[in-house]
């Protein structure tokens, strides 16, 4: 095996120690990236958090991406200021506001900027962690930014559809193909937690929320209420239930038996919204199952214990 491969399968295990981490979130588009979010920002013996970079999206609770990338930067302060960790203000930067027209040319903003100058402080040898968890311009744009910092990360990106899903029709993944196709075909360490097929049996219910966080603080409610509200809006059945698709982002940085994956050939994203296959290609880690009910008991646990 030459060194370069040794290398990136070095990178691809899983990190032992306390790491330095960037999270990258469209955090107003859904309810898991507060979630994940305050996991993160909870788990301090394992993550020192360097910088949060807000996302773009464009759904129904945004009017383009550059409106979802703002109400993402506004609601990242509003969850600092829930859990009474303000001092992280100053390392929260505005992300992209359009997607990538091409797959080679970036788009400019202060959090690819940002994460372009953190990431040449790091080495192959001691990589900075970057977990996204939206759609991943901000990383592609980065990386074309300074095309040096591709050995010195491991990118952790919740995308895409498991690979043997009928499609590849997954909200992070169809928004910017073009960064899709940048990250998986750059040779960087990436970690995918693909949604649909996987993480999508990462779900909980309101009796659930309100058994272990109703009443523990303002964080716990707040994140509660939204689940609540969204989960009992968007399901034709009483019984519903919500995917917190993000949290696993993080739960695969931590120490605790919450997924297991493998390595695979970097599959191709491609504009149909399909994936091509190449078994020559690079590899990557490629999360298959989640340990839903340990993660979720860490989760629980940690969000119920912040202190104002």
């Amino acid at each position: 095996m030459d060194q370069t491969n040794l290398s990136l399968l070095q990178k691809l295990s899983k990190p032992t120690g306390r790491i330095d981490v960037v999270l990258d979130t469209d955090t107003y588009n859904e309810v898991d990236d507060q979630f994940a979010l305050a996991y993160l920002l909870c788990s301090k013996e394992k993550a020192n958090v360097k910088a949060i970079c807000a996302a773009p999206f464009h759904n129904e609770k945004s009017l383009g991406p550059a409106d979802g990338m703002e109400k993402s930067f506004q609601e990242i302060h509003h969850i600092l200021k829930l859990m009474g960790r303000e001092e992280y203000a100053e390392v929260v930067y505005r992300g992209s506001t359009t997607w990538m027209k091409d797959e080679k040319t970036p788009v400019q903003s202060e959090a690819a900027e940002k994460l372009a100058e953190l990431a040449m402080g790091y080495t192959s040898q001691n990589p900075l962690y970057v977990v996204a968890i939206g759609a991943i311009t901000n990383v592609a744009s980065a990386m074309l930014l300074k095309p040096e910092i591709i050995d010195r990360m491991v990118i952790v990106w919740l995308g895409g559809n498991a690979h043997e899903w009928p499609d590849n029709r997954e909200f992070n993944c169809q928004q910017d193909v073009a960064a899709a196709r940048v990250v998986f075909g750059s040779g960087a360490a990436l970690v995918q937690l693909p949604c649909a097929g996987v993480v999508s049996a990462f779900t909980t219910c309101a009796g659930e929320l309100e058994m272990f966080l109703r009443g523990k603080n303002k964080l716990c409610d707040y994140l509660v209420d939204i689940v609540e509200r969204d989960g009992a809006a968007e399901s034709p059945y009483k019984t519903w239930t919500r995917v917190i698709w993000d949290v696993t982002a993080i739960g695969w940085l931590l120490d605790g038996d919450y997924m297991k994956d493998k390595l695979l050939p970097s599959p191709i994203p491609q504009y149909d919204h399909h994936y091509s296959f190449d078994p020559g290609r690079h590899f990557i880690r490629y999360v298959y199952a989640v340990n839903r009910d340990a993660l979720f008991e860490d989760l629980f646990q940690k969000l119920s214990q912040v202190v104002l």
